[in-house]
């Protein structure tokens, strides 16, 4: 398995084939750059392969990705034409298989092969062991192993619950392996997975009452807006992102109103000021009084829960929608684990200072879609590789980061869940711009190789 590519060029490794990962490896397979790619399930697609063997899917059997088909397409694979603006699951996994399969990806990825470690060697190569206990060796490592499948579950809480609990990770259908029919169910959180889990179980055949917990208020995005997908809508990339961001709220807020008119806590900050949920039905459930608000939980109370405000509900079932911890079970080294903070600086997302072999695709949270953002990122990584593409010195890395940090997030309230939050536009626009950048440094460094090809010659 594996893709041989050519011997002058590094020989890499990429840790996972979900969409950041296959994409990768089509990159470096145009680019004739050598690769092994592993995953862990016997099959593609990561996140979006239901019941993934793996255990690390989170999707549920009604799930319809919330960004439009106009948004998440591969730029040189289109979508099918007949797919509906917001496609299910099943055929997004399904249009990851058409494209593994039509660049020829799919005979070059090791399936149910995971890497358990992996380190950097003092001589600067990356030594990787598998699930079969196999060691190898490599010049440079991609690291594209989500992170939407480590749940955060909150234990700070005090007190027990009695009934039934599941993180929304592992929520699949109303019915099994719990029956929610008939009981008094209480969904904790605010982002996509609890708008989406709640409105679901709301529906009267199904829960008797349907309780949402929030901390905070939010905002609740429509799919639609003016008849059309509301992530179709582009503003001109001549526009100011603080002016743009400026219009889009007023639009917003004329589009939905309130949210307080709807039945929920007022919010504290602007839309697009967090990470924005998205819904299609949350709203009307809310204002249908299927779903009953609750605020900040004070403490679990045996077979129900106690709320701040001194309100106690007796409840049979928790789904604790409370989102994701960012993991590399693989690394040992602090240096390549985030902070307590949930903070990881990357230089566009992808380099950690002084890893200059070392790169992480698909770890952001974008606006609109995460689906083809790797796809982009990989532009870099190939560049880089093959000469075409050299990095700013260490210094003005770390200034970079900086300054895109404060771009992308700065707007956004403080929250483990936005340490990562990035302007998709932007940001490939941005990424343009640093390539164009980073070919006039290789053409000053003469385009030498920044990871040489040393590890076949130690294999």
């Amino acid at each position: 398995m594996g893709f041989n590519g050519a011997a002058h060029l590094p020989k890499v490794c990429i840790i996972g084939a979900g969409p950041s990962g296959f994409t990768t490896a089509k990159r470096l397979k145009d680019a004739n750059i050598p690769y092994d790619c592993f995953e862990v399930s016997d099959n593609i697609g990561g996140n979006w392969y239901f019941n993934n063997p793996n255990g690390m899917s989170s999707c549920y059997e009604s799930l319809h990705i919330d960004t439009s088909k106009w948004r998440l397409a591969f730029e040189d694979f289109p979508v099918p034409k007949n797919w509906p603006d917001f496609p299910h699951h099943s055929q997004l996994l399904q249009y990851f298989h058409d494209y593994v399969d039509h660049f020829g990806v799919r005979e070059t990825i090791t399936f149910n092969t995971g890497v358990d470690h992996a380190a950097r060697r003092d001589d600067g190569l990356w030594e990787v062991r598998l699930s079969t206990g196999e060691a190898r060796v490599y010049d440079a490592l991609i690291v594209a192993n989500g992170h939407h499948w480590d749940p955060r579950i909150p234990y700070e809480y005090p007190g027990e619950f009695d009934g039934y609990q599941v993180h929304s990770h592992h929520y699949r259908d109303p019915f099994e392996p719990y029956d929610f029919r008939g009981k008094k169910v209480m969904v904790v959180g605010g982002g996509n997975s609890a708008m989406d889990i709640s409105s679901e179980l709301s529906q009267r055949p199904i829960a008797d009452t349907l309780y949402i917990s929030l901390r905070r208020g939010i905002w609740v995005l429509p799919k639609y807006m003016n008849g059309k997908p509301a992530d179709k809508a582009v503003l001109p990339a001549w526009l100011p992102s603080g002016l743009g961001r400026k219009l889009a709220r007023g639009a917003i807020k004329k589009s939905i109103g309130n949210m307080e008119n709807y039945g929920l806590p007022k919010p504290d900050h602007e839309p697009l000021e967090g990470h924005p949920s998205v819904s299609g039905e949350f709203l009307t459930r809310v204002g249908c009084g299927d779903i009953q608000v609750k605020g900040a939980i004070e403490r679990l109370d045996g077979d129900g829960v106690v709320f701040k405000d001194g309100t106690r509900e007796e409840l049979d079932a928790i789904v604790w929608a409370t989102g994701y911890k960012i993991s590399f079970p693989f690394f040992s080294d602090n240096l390549l684990k985030p902070d307590e903070n949930h903070k990881f600086d990357l230089f566009k997302r992808m380099v950690r200072d002084g890893f200059g072999n070392l790169f992480f695709v698909g770890l952001a949270q974008p606006l609109p879609t995460l689906v083809n953002l790797a796809e982009q990122q990989s532009k870099l990584i190939a560049a880089y590789l093959t000469g075409e593409y050299a990095l700013p010195p260490p210094e003005e890395m770390q200034a970079i980061t900086n300054k895109d940090d404060e771009f992308h997030r700065g707007h956004f309230y403080a929250s483990p869940r936005h340490t990562i939050q990035i302007d998709f536009n932007a940001y490939c626009k941005d990424l343009n711009r640093e390539l164009k950048l980073g070919e006039a440094r290789a053409i000053s460094k003469r385009k030498a190789l920044p990871v040489p090809p040393r590890a076949m010659e130690t294999a």
